[in-house]
């Protein structure tokens, strides 16, 4: 506010008589002005929502839900449920998707899995359906732990958590060197398994100083394996006996062969029997040629303790389920579940590839940098009264 000045001494205000009017200047006689132009209106200002925080971990479940292996599906989904119930908290939370059991199925759940922002893949079952959700997998550096045994789709952030032969061929050829079963010969299938188990075991007798004395293949479509056990048994020499043969393959296949090798080699020097996780089979039990053969499995007691658990929430496990495959769904959602409780959901190749591993239905395991899983497998031999174990699986790697 501006200062009124005070009035200065020996002056008197002015009377209004003394006071002359203003002068008021005539109106112009030009045109009046235009209006101002309008303000321009101001762009409205758009506040960008600040980013919520994800307050839960999401791993999305890829597995048949419906179609001819449905039933396959839904004992995963069960066994996932169970992993869930067991070790999971409130912040985590799984997302069961249909893959239909086809590759475009399989393509058509991982987009849905990515429009859920999921965290991590658990899944899918098949090699064809693994191969169809890798490119959207990667794209989008989601990984993805697959029920798969095929150790071609690994890598890339992509795990096949599968019993894979490698680790099983490692662990009986070991066990039977230690033993003193150096001299071991093998007979496997003329398909992709049973190649796989034949260079497993020539690494597994290089690494571990076995003597590989040969390595036979017979053609499953045909009904006589014969001509293969006489040609494994004239491989021995005297100072190249063999004492272990390794029979890669189940069913009326392996009692066949089995019996076979009893025949051609005499029953006095018969070799011991070995083979993979395809021996775990009741009902092998009955077989005699097979009495005494040695072979690898999880330890007995963690994955009957998690069979006797699943029977108990959702019934008895479909016949055409393996109860393995059912605890490889279980331990990846346990392995999850874990990492999102201890480490708010950090999937990273570092989490996922703990040196020390993770216990599940299957006990030990750990994910390598190659994306494979490797396994502490215990060894059992067959009995006229079941399998039972002789060697615990390693307590830790």
């Amino acid at each position: 506010m501006a200062e009124v000045a005070p009035w200065s001494q020996g002056t008197k205000p002015a009377t209004a008589a003394t006071v002359e009017p203003p002068q008021v200047p005539a109106r112009p006689t030009t045109a009046p002005l235009p209006p101002p132009p309008p303000l321009p209106v101001p762009e409205p200002v758009v506040v960008a929502p600040r980013p919520v925080a994800k307050t839960e971990t999401r791993a999305a479940l890829l597995v048949p839900l419906s179609g001819p292996q449905a039933a396959v599906g839904q004992a995963l989904a069960n066994a996932a449920q169970l992993a869930l119930f067991e070790i999971a908290d409130s912040r985590f939370r799984l997302l069961p998707l249909d893959t239909r059991g086809t590759a475009e199925g399989a393509a058509q759940a991982m987009a849905q899995a990515l429009s859920q922002e999921a965290d991590i893949v658990l899944g899918p079952v098949f090699s064809f359906e693994v191969k169809a959700v890798t490119p959207q997998a990667q794209e989008h550096r989601l990984p993805v732990l697959a029920f798969s045994t095929d150790r071609t789709i690994a890598g890339g952030g992509i795990y096949a958590l599968g019993y894979l032969p490698g680790p099983q061929v490692a662990r009986v050829i070991g066990f039977a060197r230690s033993q003193g079963r150096w001299h071991v010969a093998v007979l496997a299938r003329a398909d992709d398994y049973g190649r796989a188990v034949a260079e497993s075991a020539r690494e597994a007798a290089a690494a571990q100083g076995a003597d590989l004395v040969a390595v036979e293949y017979y053609d499953p479509a045909q009904p006589d394996f014969a001509s293969a056990v006489r040609r494994l048994a004239a491989a021995r020499t005297a100072q190249r006996p063999i004492d272990a043969v390794l029979i890669a393959d189940d069913g009326p296949r392996l009692r066949s062969l089995a019996g076979l090798v009893t025949s051609e080699f005499g029953a006095g020097a018969a070799p011991r029997l070995l083979g993979t996780l395809l021996w775990d089979d009741i009902r092998l039990r009955a077989e005699p040629s097979l009495a005494g053969g040695w072979y690898p499995a999880p330890p007995a007691a963690s994955h009957e303790a998690f069979e006797q658990r699943y029977v108990k929430a959702f019934g008895p496990m479909p016949a055409n389920v393996p109860a393995l495959l059912a605890g490889i769904a279980y331990d990846s959602t346990a392995l999850a579940a874990l990492l999102a409780r201890q480490g708010k959901g950090d999937y990273s190749p570092a989490a996922l590839q703990s040196p020390v591993g993770f216990l599940g239905a299957g006990g030990l395991f750990r994910l390598t940098p190659a994306g494979l899983a490797e396994r502490g497998l215990a060894i059992r031999e067959i009995t006229p009264q079941g399998a039972r174990e002789i060697a615990p699986a390693p307590d830790t790697f």
